[in-house]
Parts: structure tokens; C-alpha cells; sequence
């Protein structure tokens, strides 16, 4: 067996802006296992590391890669606990190559084109006026439960917007979620939740910077007005034994799972298993994959049998993204049986041995 990889950079059709700062463009790695006696069958995979966010995400990543590589050639292999994303990559890899290179990693009435993947809206920050007009056009398109990044602009704007949306949308029309990203401070974290908690807002994604205190964001998920969805807090937590404690400790209302950053397909289980012991609810975000990595985990999340929201909707936000089965109907994300990812694209890439 062989693994091949190939760096490839995003560029986003528009800035896309969060309280970490504005992107432009982000960095990814696109993975493909064969067999030399047949390399036109090959499993493929993406390896979506995020800098900023990806405990990974330095000068050791693709050290990391090339040790894989040598690994796969001589059938030893690789602790990629502390390497989410090359982990989530190489599984999807894996799962490919297993169902015969179709880019099929999960078979399911999803992809048979028979139920479709209910998403959110995702509304990036901007300006006032901006973010108005991104919001109306998200609930023109059909979305009836939206995403706000929140936590770039002031605070007196971001509550004048989602009274602007309520005086518009009600709670029955519009569902608002919002992502603070960790931008409040623990002092501005309760009166802020309960100011959006009185707006109708449905939940909060990471009020508060991650890993702080455990025993301040539990206080914080206790006494909270409004539902906290832990996210950024999930990221650099390995083992299940570590998980679960996590849950325990906090309590919180939901979780975010993104496979990218939780520990591929296979930590992200850990975290389902974990979560539904404790009644603890979940939906699944995309870490800005392409449409190669998006595809598998829209795969996934289409064998979960959830009814909520999901963040996957992210699809469109590239100019040089890959051609894809998935695709948005209005709040839904469907797959098209008929069609696969771009070979023609994927020959094209520079793959490195």
C-alpha cells in the first residue's frame, strides 16, 4: 500500500469574518491510499488542518504526514491521537479504499438520494448592514434556523441585529443560533446571556475562551438563561475516559462536533456516545473542508439520524473548490447519486509520494 498527499490552499469567494480575525484563504491536505499494483483505485481523504484552531497546526504536521506515509508503505502504524485532523483524513481515506475508490465512505438513504440533511444558515460577520442583508437573504433561501458569528463588532449592534430579526422573524418562524467563539469575557458572559436569551435566541456556541476553568464554565452552563453549546472546549481533549470527565465536570447543554478537530469519525462517536448518556445535545459543523471532506462527513452525519440542524452548509464558500454529489436545496443538503467528486480535478492535483 501507498499514501500519497497533496497540499492544497482554500480561497474564500468573500472574507469571511470571526472574532479571531478575518479569513481570506485557509490551508488544507488532501490524502489518497492505493494499492501500486492498481493506482487508478484509490481511497481519498482531506486532511483539513485549521491554523489557529488545530493543536496540530504548526511545522510538525507535515513531519507527521511523511511518517505516515513511510508508515502505510511498510504496514506499521501511526498514533495519530494528537493529529485530529490527519486522523479524520486518513480514515476517510481508509473508508473510501475499502468501498472501491467510489468516494462512498458511508451508504445510507442519504446517499441513495432518498432523505436529505437538515442545515443552519451560516451568517459571517460583518457590518451592520451587512450582516442585515446576509441574514435576509438566508431566510429568503429557505433556512429557517440561522448562525450569527458574533463578537467582532460591538456588542450594541450585535443585540441591535437580533432585534431587527426579531421584529421580523419570530422565535416560530427563525431559529437564531449564535457563535460567540469565545469572545466574552467570564464578567460579560451572564448579563450578555441573558440579554440574547430574552431576544429568543436559541443557543450559544462557546461563550467564553476555551480550557479557562472547567469549574467556571460549569458554573456558567448552571446558572446560564440561555442554552451553551461547548465547542472550542472539545478540541485537544484525547481519550474517552478524558471525555466523558469533561462532560461530567461542565454539563453542558450541547455540543459542536467537528471531526476535523474532536479525533476524525471515530472521536466524534466517542463524543455521540458520551453525550447521549449524559442528555446532552449535539449537531455536527464543518471545520471549512472542502467539498472532498465535506462530502464524507455529510456521508456521516446521514447515518446519525438526527433531526437538528446541522452546520454543513459550507460547500459554496470557496473559488476553487472541488465538483460535488452534495448540494444545498434550500435549508437542505442532498446528495446526488449520479454525480461524484471531480476525477479530472483530482488527477490534476500535485500528489507527493
Amino acid at each position: 500500500m501507498k499514501l500519497a498527499y497533496c497540499p492544497y490552499t482554500l480561497v474564500f469567494k468573500q472574507p469571511a469574518g470571526t472574532s479571531r480575525g478575518i479569513l481570506t484563504s485557509k490551508p488544507t491536505c488532501l490524502l489518497k491510499i492505493y494499492d501500486e499494483s492498481n493506482p487508478e483505485v484509490f481511497g481519498l481523504g482531506e486532511a483539513s488542518v485549521f491554523p489557529g484552531l488545530s493543536p496540530e497546526a504548526n511545522e510538525s504536521f507535515e513531519y507527521k504526514v511523511v511518517e505516515l506515509l513511510a508508515n502505510v508503505a511498510i504496514g506499521r502504524p501511526t498514533d495519530l491521537e494528537r493529529y485530529s485532523s490527519l486522523k479524520f483524513g486518513f480514515e476517510q481515506a481508509l473508508r473510501d479504499f475499502a468501498s472501491g475508490g467510489r468516494r462512498l465512505y458511508f451508504q445510507s438513504p442519504f446517499t441513495s438520494g432518498k432523505t436529505s440533511i437538515l442545515t443552519n444558515g451560516l451568517v459571517w460577520m460583518g457590518d451592520f448592514d451587512k450582516m442585515i442583508e446576509r441574514i435576509d437573504e438566508k431566510v429568503k433561501d429557505g433556512f429557517r434556523c440561522i448562525k450569527l458569528k458574533i463578537g467582532a463588532i460591538d456588542w450594541k449592534s450585535e443585540v441591535d441585529m437580533i432585534e431587527y430579526i426579531r421584529r421580523k422573524y419570530s422565535e416560530k418562524d427563525l431559529e437564531i443560533r449564535v457563535d460567540a467563539n469565545g469572545a466574552f469575557s467570564m464578567e460579560q458572559a451572564l448579563p450578555r446571556l441573558k440579554r440574547l436569551a430574552d431576544l429568543g435566541v436559541h443557543s450559544i456556541e462557546q461563550p467564553v475562551k476555551a480550557h479557562l476553568d472547567p469549574s467556571l464554565m460549569a458554573f456558567l452552563c448552571q446558572v446560564s438563561p440561555l442554552p451553551i453549546a461547548l465547542d472550542e472546549e472539545l478540541i485537544g481533549i484525547y481519550g474517552k475516559e478524558a471525555k466523558e470527565g469533561l462532560l461530567d465536570v461542565i454539563k453542558p447543554q450541547y455540543i459542536i462536533l467537528k471531526p476535523t478537530l474532536c479525533g476524525g469519525f471515530s472521536g466524534a462517536e466517542e463524543w455521540i456516545d458520551a453525550a447521549t448518556q449524559r442528555g446532552i445535545g449535539w449537531w455536527v459543523t464543518s471545520a471549512l473542508e472542502s467539498n472532498i471532506g465535506l462530502n464524507a462527513l455529510a456521508q456521516w452525519v446521514g447515518t446519525l439520524n438526527t433531526t437538528l440542524p446541522q452546520g454543513l452548509g459550507t460547500g459554496g464558500l470557496f473559488t476553487n473548490n472541488f465538483e460535488s454529489p452534495i448540494y444545498l436545496d434550500s435549508e437542505n443538503l442532498r446528495y446526488n447519486p449520479d454525480h461524484s467528486l471531480s476525477s479530472e480535478q483530482i488527477a490534476k492535483l500535485q500528489w507527493r509520494e
